[in-house]
């Protein structure tokens, strides 16, 4: 990962040419530094495991036939450049991140900040880490607690029963369009909630096992374990402790 953001992702932060930059979708792009970051990461992690599916945002998009591979024995998981809006337009946060799983339950996740330099880590039941110290994850001490919710991919009912009936519990804050970014703010006390509609497993693998394994709690909103071979399905709770996910998933579902 380190490989891949000094040679791949930072030589183009903010230096970026037009024609290193493609729409791949309404409101998501895609840079040459996304596609070679993704050729770095693949060829080192099949050396790593050669029995294991490669699952990646960049290959996937071009054949969607590889998101069968995520119910695999094995499979690696990877988000070259998440946060790509972010990256293109000069600015952050974005990381890189990669995930393991077995048998479409993730095992272990790896979340590195290349500005920073931060590497967030954990290992099913084996604890959660930034570098070398282990992580526990802590509420922001705020009430109302402070809440991070997209509006972006919900329909117009949903966006409007949010507003009605979750936001006023609730300080709301910007999300930073960067689950890489998300994630360790639901452990690090600066966010407590955060809910998720679109689920991709390069978006959500690593994150969820980081903040369950820092003792936090991240689960689909009838509080079903995140499975990377489920992905396709909407809806995905994050909080700082399973008090503060128990209250916003009884929320949700009175709506």
């Amino acid at each position: 990962m380190q490989r891949a953001a000094r040679e791949a992702v930072m030589p183009r932060y903010q230096s970026l040419a037009a024609h290193e930059i493609d729409a791949k979708a309404a409101d998501d792009v895609v840079t040459i530094a996304d596609k070679e970051a993704e050729l770095i990461l693949a060829e080192g992690l099949a050396r790593l495991l050669p029995e294991a599916a490669i699952v990646g945002e960049e290959a996937a998009h071009a054949d969607p036939g590889l998101l069968d591979r995520l119910g695999d024995a094995l499979c690696w998981i990877i988000d070259p450049v998440d946060g790509t809006n972010n990256f293109a337009a000069g600015k952050p946060p974005f990381g890189l991140m990669v995930a393991l799983s077995q048998g479409g339950e993730t095992i272990a996740g790896w979340i590195l900040d290349p500005l920073s330099g931060r590497l967030c880590h954990a290992h099913r039941d084996g604890g959660a880490f930034i570098g070398k110290d282990r992580i526990t994850a802590r509420d922001t001490g705020q009430e109302p607690p402070i809440a991070a919710i997209s509006l972006v991919f919900m329909d117009p009912a949903q966006r409007e029963a949010m507003k009605s009936h979750i936001a006023p519990h609730y300080s709301l804050v910007d999300i930073p369009r960067c689950a890489a970014e998300q994630y360790p703010r639901l452990v690090l006390g600066v966010n407590d909630v955060s809910i998720f509609e679109r689920t991709l497993a390069w978006d959500h693998a690593a994150g969820v096992l980081f903040v369950n394994e820092a003792g936090g709690k991240a689960a689909r909103p009838d509080g079903r374990a995140y499975r990377v071979d489920e992905a396709h399905l909407p809806g995905l709770i994050g909080a700082a402790s399973p008090a503060l996910w128990d209250e916003l998933a009884g929320r949700l579902a009175q709506l």
